[in-house]
């Protein structure tokens, strides 16, 4: 017999066991994060080797808090013993879960097979969660079967510093479901914003125009990178300037959500400028490369 999704989840203390889908720079913070908080945290991907990777940094990140004094031996030990690889097989992984988060790179077709997946294999009352930060949420539900059980929560980089999750709610997302994520969210020292599915959401939307519009800067010789950024850091009291934030999200990343809000918008402010389809195409994607806007290495 189905369970009812709406009392099912009521209310979110129930939720208390995590698979975050994908190991990467995302994903093993959503694991943190969640560990962190008391979730029992489980870490999926499709390569063995990025979840001990994941689960290393995890690590890393919470002895950083130690060693700083904002964290406790106890509370790293604690966040630690709640923090495991997950089955290598997805449906397996997913059968127990009361909250997947997939945080995949942004390809429609894998984020929805992966839902699809989800969809057949978590229980009923299972709350489903794509870390997209461009894509439509509604696309991706689809795929699940369950779409009331679906949307988006996008957090930052790096997660277990970034105070803010953007809730993405579509038209078939219950308000149950919302409530549930939204107090989950604060649970997880989140201050949560939602949005509705729309292209870009709020923040990709507002942040990728301020960077590409920074990238042209550099490209017409305005200013260096670093006195752009330190402009927006010390006149508008942004805490990063917009080509390091670049740097550190990562290009590529950045290149393809602007190819992809400049067709779904059909707006130019979204088209990429030269500069940064020449430097992905040099493989100088920021940080994970050593190169970008700044030097890394």
């Amino acid at each position: 017999m189905s369970i009812d999704p709406v009392t099912a989840i009521d209310p979110v203390t129930a939720i208390e066991r995590v698979l975050v889908i994908g190991a990467g720079t995302m994903g093993h913070g959503i694991a943190h994060v969640a560990a962190q908080a008391g979730c029992k945290a489980f870490l999926y991907d499709v390569d063995p080797a990025v979840v001990e990777s994941g689960l290393g940094k995890v690590k890393a990140n919470l002895q950083k808090g130690v060693d700083r004094g904002k964290v406790t031996q106890e509370a790293m030990d604690a966040a630690l013993a709640n923090l495991a690889a997950a089955p290598a097989d997805l449906a397996e992984a997913a059968a127990d879960m009361d909250l997947v988060v997939e945080a995949v790179p942004e390809r429609m077709e894998l984020k929805q097979s992966i839902f699809q997946t989800l969809g057949a294999a978590c229980p009923d009352h299972a709350i489903l969660a794509s870390n997209t930060s461009s894509l439509p949420v509604t696309e991706i539900a689809a795929a699940s079967g369950c779409p009331e059980r679906v949307l988006g929560m996008h957090f930052f980089n790096p997660v277990h510093l970034m105070k803010l999750l953007e809730i993405v709610k579509t038209e078939q997302t219950s308000d149950e479901v919302l409530t549930a994520v939204r107090e989950l969210g604060e649970r997880w020292g989140k201050t949560c914003v939602v949005v509705k599915d729309s292209p870009g959401f709020a923040t990709s939307r507002l942040g990728l125009v301020l960077g590409l519009e920074a990238i042209r800067m550099v490209e017409e010789g305005v200013a260096s990178a670093q006195d752009i950024d330190t402009a927006l850091e010390l006149g508008y009291r942004h805490p990063m300037g917009p080509l390091k934030l670049t740097d550190l999200v990562g290009l590529d990343v950045r290149l393809g959500i602007a190819e992809h809000l400049a067709n779904v918008l059909d707006d130019r402010r979204f088209d990429p400028p030269q500069l940064m389809r020449d430097m992905v195409a040099e493989g100088k994607l920021g940080k994970k490369s050593g190169q970008g806007f700044y030097d890394w290495s």
